[in-house]
């Protein structure tokens, strides 16, 4: 799905970005920043979270979003396409890092404190 050689491609675009790092998942990679994944590289393309306030930037590209095959019809994820011409701008694509990172961000869910051991 994923190759690490374009995955290690991706991580030097992103080097003036502090603290980018990857996982692999289901043949692709995770990109992660802060614990956070804001990216998936799936067959070599990338494609950033979106939300509210960058789902725009990705439909005015006339970018697509990943899409998989789920048991009775296709999925489709809240990733888009990153575009060529912002994967070829350094101050674009951190910008659009930055965006995908705060989506993430907001798109997290808290996690449930954790029920107290009761004492006997």
């Amino acid at each position: 799905m994923g190759s690490r050689e374009f995955c290690n491609y991706v991580l030097d675009l992103l080097s003036h970005v502090d603290g980018v790092t990857a996982r692999g998942m289901f043949g692709g990679f995770g990109l992660y920043k802060g614990g956070v994944m804001f990216a998936l590289l799936a067959d070599d393309v990338v494609f950033y979270k979106v939300g509210p306030t960058n789902i725009s930037d990705y439909e005015n590209a006339g970018s697509e979003p990943f899409t998989y095959s789920g048991k009775n019809k296709p999925i489709q994820m809240s990733y888009w396409q990153v575009p060529e011409d912002v994967m070829e701008d350094q101050d674009d694509l951190k910008e659009w890092t930055l965006k995908a990172y705060d989506a993430a961000l907001k798109a997290k869910k808290p996690k449930k404190p954790k029920a107290k051991a009761r004492k006997k």
